[in-house]
């Protein structure tokens, strides 16, 4: 994240809006979605609320800007997750390190950048059809990966229906169970492990048969990030 001073200085070069937005996402980054107010991100790019509001109509759009770059990030750490993989002969094994990958940058972000994390998601995402959602969407990965399991024949047709929702559930609960639930004070051996035992437990109901141990290694692995 950009710097109060880097903030300031991008104002200077004459780009509010977009100051605005980074401030409004540092704000985000250290307190939540309801940190995030005109008068605040105003005052850290060192303008009036007035000259902020010839931006943004009101608190709610700039909330919007700044849940955009916060998805923005969180696509860019299951990105980053997705290229430490080793490439796969295996299509299905492939797929699963795929999905393993994404859950495991999902789970990175949340624990790194709760407020951002928190921000993401403040207000709940609007449905659309599938085909609308944009690639860099980070629930667009999910869906591919999945789709990339039907089509390596190890997720059955009839288990494909809804199934990202399912995952994207288990992970998500996860992540929330972290952050303000009973596991926010685990130690990092115990995150470790639920996160490996998640991305286990919803690779094996994936496919609906147990997971052969070599593939099991693997998934551990992605899991802690290697």
């Amino acid at each position: 994240m950009n710097s109060s001073a880097t903030v300031r200085s991008a104002y200077h070069h004459g780009d509010l809006r977009n100051a605005l937005i980074h401030a409004a996402a540092e704000l985000a980054q250290a307190g939540g979605p309801s940190s995030v107010t005109i008068r605040a991100a105003a005052r850290a790019v060192g303008v009036t609320p007035t000259a902020a509001y010839r931006h943004f109509a009101g608190h709610e759009e700039l909330l919007e800007a700044a849940k955009e770059r916060a998805m923005e990030l969180l696509t860019a750490s299951m990105n980053a997750a997705l290229d430490r993989l080793d490439p796969v002969d295996d299509p299905a094994e492939q797929g699963l390190s795929r999905l393993a990958a994404i859950g495991q940058g999902y789970f990175a972000f949340a624990l790194a950048e709760p407020g951002l994390f928190r921000t993401a998601f403040t207000g709940g995402i609007s449905p659309m059809p599938m085909e609308e959602i944009e690639d860099a969407n980070p629930f667009r990965k999910l869906v591919v990966a999945i789709d990339d399991l039907a089509a390596a024949g190890y997720l059955p047709a009839e288990r494909r229906p809804m199934a990202e929702f399912a995952a994207w559930a288990a992970m998500h609960g996860l992540a929330m169970l972290h952050l303000d639930g009973p596991l926010s004070g685990a130690p990092r051996e115990a995150r470790e492990l639920a996160l490996e035992r998640t991305i286990e437990i919803i690779s094996e109901g994936l496919g609906g048969a147990a997971l052969p141990e070599p593939t099991r290694a693997v998934l551990r692995r992605v899991a802690r990030g290697g």
